[in-house]
């Protein structure tokens, strides 16, 4: 299993991930709290950034 998960993946299991930079390569200080931990089952795909609507890194919480 990979350890980071990218905008578009799905995930491999139910779970919270938390944000862990931009795939741009940039890390993004706007993210606000509520944004930064999401809520996924399996299979589920991993969303991008809410607020700027960015492609996003997340990892398991």
């Amino acid at each position: 299993m990979a350890d980071r998960f990218k905008t578009g993946e799905q995930a491999p299991e139910a779970g919270t991930y938390e944000f862990d930079g931009l795939v741009d390569g940039r890390k993004n200080n706007d993210v606000t709290e509520d944004e930064k931990h999401i809520e996924l089952s399996n299979g589920d795909t991993f969303p991008p950034l809410r607020s700027s609507k960015e492609a996003a890194y997340w990892k398991k919480a």
